[in-house]
């Protein structure tokens, strides 16, 4: 393998901006990401706080008792019962067969950046992966696409959801997802590996029995050598730790939702979108009510607690009695999901993708609320995998790989396509179909005169005169197809695995592709690499 980096502005400004550590979107964070002290400062910072090791050590070592193990796990563990220590952390959506690439690259870029700091620092440093088991967007990870001759194709787990229900409550058919997994990896092909994967995803779909449980094991099969420790964020034993934490989110929710309006128009006023949806009233917690997650509003005048549709209401102190007899049914949404991971972790740095960056600047404030200050936000790597035949069909089209990955290869392929065009036919023909039309208005013209009661079958005769110059041109363009098929299809095979479907490649691939083709060894083979935080896009040649 060969890694090599390219810069590639990302798609979101106010991502790409920070990034670069530029005004005025540095400004709506707490960190320069660029010092080179950052991490030095925040480690001091985060030595002042007094966080609940044990008992948050005790929870993830009990939620990772069923999953695969290692002693590096067990070492993580330790360490992070240990008053010297801080965490490298992050988060995604429990994704099917792990979900898209990204979801991978955030894990390496959480192990990375966690080894790179603990020799940096000489203190430890722990992987910390939380799954956002709560989230009840089901559609958002029920699927995984594959690569077919024409074009990427999305592969969903049956069934739809119509309840809001947390993805962590949702058990799976074990028959259908076995089916489900079957279908994907006829996509994929028959490998060397195959076999052997399909066990592993077998022995998963009828050892558990939810889709978190199913991501979970995935996950820690495919980095256990690497101590990362992973946790449900809907996990009953972690709700009862946040219990306190919930208590002063329902105290003060108002203050942070004002918080958080005031450094959205902050941020509106330099030109970005607002990308958390807020209002006055949000309280910005889940309420699990009958299998759905109902957001709850704060009516300040009325000094209670609400759905949208008023269906469910709660006084202050019915809320603190709820959350201290059913902890269990509270959860965090996209504002105080980050405020409680800082309060249960001692975070050194949170990784987060593009959008993240984005939401995140917007909490600024919201931590200052609550006398906090948001961890160093690090953009998560971000890779693109380069396969020798894409490489070397690249090379024949005299086509560069980092303008590929950054701009897709449209422009080149209408490039191409048109200079096949063979011109002087198409004026022959164009000039021909003129003349007929020219000819067929005197015929109609003549025809007005004679006998009115013809025109319709001589219009029907010009149609079929024209269909068939349209066949002959359709014709014409298949010929000049076939003739550069195997060109065009260098051209798609390119598009299809670097920039599919206008998108990166990250976004649509799965992990379990490359592991089909190159066996469990690949996941050690993209570890060994060195990588730099440097926001530079990655490309690696396998």
């Amino acid at each position: 393998m060969k890694l090599e980096s390219i810069v590639i502005p990302a798609l979101n400004q106010f991502a790409s901006l920070y990034i670069e550590q530029k005004d005025p979107v540095k400004s709506f964070f707490h960190y320069d990401i660029t010092n080179q002290s950052v991490y030095e400062k925040r480690y001091k910072e985060v030595m002042k706080q007094t966080y609940d090791r044990e008992v948050v050590a005790d929870c993830i070592e009990d939620y990772m008792k069923d999953y695969p193990t290692s002693e590096k796990i067990t070492e993580s563990i330790n360490k992070l019962r240990d008053p010297s220590s801080v965490v490298v952390i992050g988060g995604q959506q429990a994704g099917l067969l792990t979900g898209p690439l990204y979801t991978i690259h955030k894990i390496i870029s959480i192990i990375k950046l966690a080894e790179q700091q603990e020799k940096q620092l000489g203190k430890p440093v722990v992987p910390v992966f939380w799954i956002a088991g709560e989230d009840h967007d089901f559609l958002e990870i029920n699927h995984v696409y594959t690569e077919t001759r024409e074009r990427m194709k999305k592969i969903s787990y049956p069934g739809l959801l119509d309840e809001k229900r947390m993805v962590s409550h949702i058990d799976y058919n074990k028959q259908q997802l076995e089916k489900w997994v079957n279908d994907v990896f006829e996509h994929f092909g028959e490998r060397k590996y195959t076999k052997e994967l399909l066990t592993l995803l077998q022995e998963a779909i009828h050892t558990f029995h939810t889709f978190t449980q199913f991501f979970a094991y995935l996950v820690t099969s495919l980095f256990k050598d690497y101590g990362l420790l992973i946790i449900d964020a809907a996990d009953a034993k972690l709700r009862k730790i946040e219990r306190p934490y919930f208590s002063r989110l329902i105290d003060h929710g108002a203050d942070v939702t004002k918080a958080v309006l005031v450094q959205q128009a902050l941020i509106q006023a330099k030109g970005f979108k607002q990308m958390i949806e807020l209002n006055n009233d949000s309280a910005n917690i889940f309420y699990y009510f009958e299998n759905e997650r109902i957001l709850l509003d704060f009516d300040e005048t009325q000094n209670r607690f609400t759905s949208k549709k008023a269906d469910i209401i709660f006084t202050k102190e019915e809320l603190f009695d709820l959350l201290e007899q059913y902890p269990e049914r509270f959860s965090n949404n996209v504002v105080t999901r980050p405020l409680m991971q800082e309060w249960i972790f001692p975070s050194l740095a949170f990784i987060a993708g593009p959008g993240e960056i984005a939401y995140w600047g917007e909490l600024k404030q919201a931590f200052e609320q609550l006398n906090m200050k948001m961890p160093p936000i690090i953009p998560r790597l971000n890779m693109t995998f380069v396969e020798s035949v894409h490489e070397r069909d690249a090379h024949e089209l005299q086509l560069d790989l980092a303008k590929i990955i950054e701009a897709g290869l449209q422009h080149s392929r209408d490039g191409f396509m048109q200079s096949t065009v063979d011109g002087e036919l198409n004026n022959i023909l164009e000039a021909a179909l003129d003349d007929l039309t020219i000819q067929y208005k005197n015929v109609f013209e003549r025809l007005r005169v004679i006998d009115q009661s013809l025109i319709p079958l001589a219009e029907k005769n010009l149609h079929y005169h024209q269909k068939q110059f349209d066949y002959l041109a359709q014709k014409v363009d298949q010929s000049i197809y076939k003739k550069h098929e195997t060109i065009i299809n260098k051209f798609d095979r390119l598009e299809r695995f670097l920039r599919p479907e206008g998108s990166f490649q990250e976004r649509m691939w799965n992990i379990f592709y490359f592991l089909n083709e190159r066996g469990p060894s690949f996941i050690s083979d993209i570890m060994a690499l060195d990588y730099h935080f440097d926001g530079t896009h990655k490309v690696i040649k396998i």
